[in-house]
């Protein structure tokens, strides 16, 4: 089959940069796309919608099963956590970052000047960084959880080849 257009990587990308939801469901139907395709700067379709505050577009990036929540784009090693919390609207910003947080975004990540998302959330804006420092809370009592789970199962089992 011959494409005589953009290929749903780049209408995809160009759904989430225009806020365009009818053409990113149309990606959605079709198929044939890959969700965390990065375009020539690294971006991905949940960089421009998040970045912008393209909630709805952003909730059905997020919606994807495929979808990585955390991809680094090349210009500033930014996820689309880092570009949210830059949005300048209040109330917009802390719906973006609120779902980016839910869909498990990981707030340690570095930018390429070693910003965390919370070495770039202004002193003054309470809200996001209480946000992030909750979901801080909640992600490192879940991954002591999972640890001492592993660190349960595997104990029996290591001791004995150890033994070998």
């Amino acid at each position: 089959m011959e494409s005589d257009g953009a290929s749903n990587n780049e209408r995809l990308l160009a759904a989430a940069r225009s806020d365009n939801e009818e053409m990113l469901l149309e990606v959605f139907e079709e198929g044939g796309f890959d969700i965390n395709f990065q375009d020539g700067l690294g971006n991905t379709a949940l960089h421009y919608s998040a970045s912008k505050g393209y909630v709805e577009l952003m909730e059905h990036v997020l919606s994807h099963e495929d979808c990585d929540v955390d991809p680094i784009n090349r210009l500033e090693g930014a996820t689309p956590l880092h570009l949210a919390v830059q949005i300048d609207e209040p109330e917009l910003r802390e719906h973006v970052v609120e779902s980016l947080l839910e869909a498990g975004a990981d707030t340690s990540i570095r930018d390429k000047n070693g910003d965390t998302v919370l070495d770039i959330v202004p002193v003054q804006d309470v809200k996001i960084r209480e946000l992030i420092r909750k979901s801080q809370a909640q992600n490192s009592i879940s991954k002591d959880d999972v640890v001492r789970e592993d660190d349960d199962d595997s104990a029996g089992s290591d001791t004995g080849s150890d033994d070998d």
